[in-house]
This record gives structure tokens, C-alpha cells and sequence, in this order.
């Protein structure tokens, strides 16, 4: 069964997060089923290519996942360890972690809710916050490198983060943050790593509810594999919720977009989301699921 995006029409310039709904489908591949970025460029696209050799020490450009926009959605939680029931994506939840995520009420995964239930921070226009911005619903996402920072710029919710390359400690104590204190550097020529601290707990990691504390500690790896394509992947290490740390995505093909591709604005409307609620999440919808 593969999954494709159905967005409201009423919603198509400025749609609320909740607005994004997950329907099954056994009859096409995901990418063609999914709304396409107008002018972007994926791996379907590009037949017999040979890719040209990646720059050293440049991750700048735009990316979308390079299998098309429909790879990234990660609907049952992180793609790497979706929510779904299999041993081998069981998390190794510390009492703490556990505890945790039996209170989160979410609309996907293992502990799916009735959605007048759900209480996911996001679907009331709290912030994603880091690493959910690309743990779920991940799209196009913009990096750029100055002399002592990068960048990087995403989609939805016209959100960006810092990532300071200037040589800085991480804090020991910092004050939380939505997107955390980011700082990176070049392990070689191709692999840009970074580390976050100082996240707030009240974000979710993912769709599925998985919780995180103060003390997460996020890695993210950047690997430019060739010219056209970035590889990313995200690791969750937090001693409080779980009991070693794990990779929630692993080397995410993206691929690099051309020059004058215009993002798309997702943004995440109170107005929008609070009459989506009371047409969906209303408690007379009988209990049913999203």
C-alpha cells in the first residue's frame, strides 16, 4: 500500500499543517500520486545520467529529495524508524522515553488516536521545531554558506536555522530553543557535520509522537555523494528518553534543483487550522481516525 498527498483546494496558496492527509493507494507509484514542485527536477526525471563530480566543501543550493517529494512525507514518523509495529523499528526507550510517548496523542503510527484526541503541538501552529522540520513532511530546503555560517531555509513555514562554522563551542546550558544552538564543520571535503543542543521539549521528533527532553543532542551529516546529489542523515541521541542513540534518517538522496526554482510557501494558518479542527476534529466525527 503506498501513500500519496491530497491537498484542500480552499488551501492551495497558504494551507494549514493539519490540511496534509494521508490516503492509501495500490494503484501508482508514490512520486506520481504526489503534487510535484513546478519546475523541480528529480532522479525519474534524468535517464542514464552521469553524474559530474561533487565541489569540495560547498553543500550550498537547492535541494527536494531526489526520488520526489512523496520519499520525505515520513507520515508513520521518521523514515528511518517509522512507527509501524516492526520489531526492528522498536525505539530504545529509557522508562522516562517511554512514559513520554504513551502521552502524546497522535493521528499516525503504532498509538494513532481519534483525532478529536490528538494533542500534537503542531496542529495548532506550535513550531515543528528541529529535527521534525525534516523528520516529517520534508520538502524543499535551501543551504547557504557564508564565511562563518550555513544556512538553511525550508519550506515549510518559511522556517531557517543557523549552523555556526566558525569554530565555537556548543553551550553547555543553553536557554531552549525551538530550532536549539546549532554548530558544524567539515569532517572532509564531502561530509558536512552538525550538532544541536539546547532543544525545547515540548516538540515531538516526528509524526508518531516520538518525544525527546532537554538533554537531545541531534546530529546531522551532509554528504555530497556527486554535483546533483546530497545525502543527509539524522541521529537522535538523547540519554534521558532512550537508551543509545539511533538514526532516524539515513542518507536521504536529495537532489540539487536548478538556480531559479521558487519555494513554495507552507504555512501553517491559525485561522486555516482552527476550522480545519472543527470540521474534522470535532468529538461528534464518532471517533474516527484521520
Amino acid at each position: 500500500m503506498l501513500l500519496y498527498v491530497v491537498e484542500f483546494p480552499t488551501m492551495l496558496k497558504h494551507f494549514a499543517a493539519p490540511s496534509i492527509l494521508l490516503i492509501s493507494s495500490t494503484f501508482a507509484p508514490m512520486h506520481a500520486q504526489t503534487p510535484r514542485q513546478p519546475g523541480a527536477v528529480y532522479d525519474f526525471d534524468v535517464k542514464g545520467e552521469k553524474p559530474a563530480p561533487a565541489p569540495a566543501r560547498d553543500i550550498s543550493g537547492t535541494w527536494e529529495p531526489a526520488k520526489g517529494v512523496g520519499d520525505a512525507i515520513q507520515a508513520f514518523g521518521a523514515k528511518a524508524m517509522p512507527s509501524d509495529g516492526k520489531p526492528e523499528h522498536a525505539l530504545p526507550f529509557t522508562p522516562a522515553g517511554e512514559a513520554a510517548f504513551k502521552a502524546h496523542k497522535p493521528g499516525f503510527g503504532t498509538t494513532a488516536v481519534a483525532t478529536a484526541l490528538i494533542n500534537d503541538p503542531m496542529d495548532i501552529c506550535d513550531p515543528q521545531g528541529w529535527p521534525r522540520i525534516v523528520l516529517h513532511n520534508f520538502r524543499t530546503s535551501q543551504i547557504v554558506q557564508t564565511s562563518n555560517q550555513v544556512l538553511i531555509l525550508y519550506e515549510f513555514n518559511k522556517k531557517w536555522r543557523v549552523i555556526w562554522t566558525d569554530g565555537r563551542a556548543l553551550p553547555n546550558d543553553p536557554d531552549p530553543r525551538w530550532w536549539g544552538y546549532s554548530v558544524g564543520k567539515w569532517v572532509d571535503n564531502y561530509t558536512f557535520v552538525a550538532q544541536t543542543v539546547g532543544l525545547d521539549d515540548r516538540t515531538w521528533l516526528d509524526n508518531a509522537g516520538r518525544p525527546h527532553s532537554d538533554a537531545m543532542r541531534v546530529e546531522e551529516r551532509y554528504h555530497r555523494a556527486d554535483r546533483d546529489h546530497l545525502e543527509m542523515t539524522i541521529t537522535i541521541d538523547d540519554p534521558k528518553f532512550y537508551t543509545k542513540p539511533w538514526v532516524a534518517l539515513d542518507k536521504l538522496s536529495l537532489r540539487l534543483q536548478p538556480r531559479g526554482l521558487d519555494i513554495m510557501e507552507m504555512e501553517c494558518s491559525p485561522s486555516e487550522t482552527a476550522r480545519y479542527n472543527k470540521k474534522v476534529g470535532d468529538p461528534g466525527s464518532n471517533g474516527s481516525k484521520r
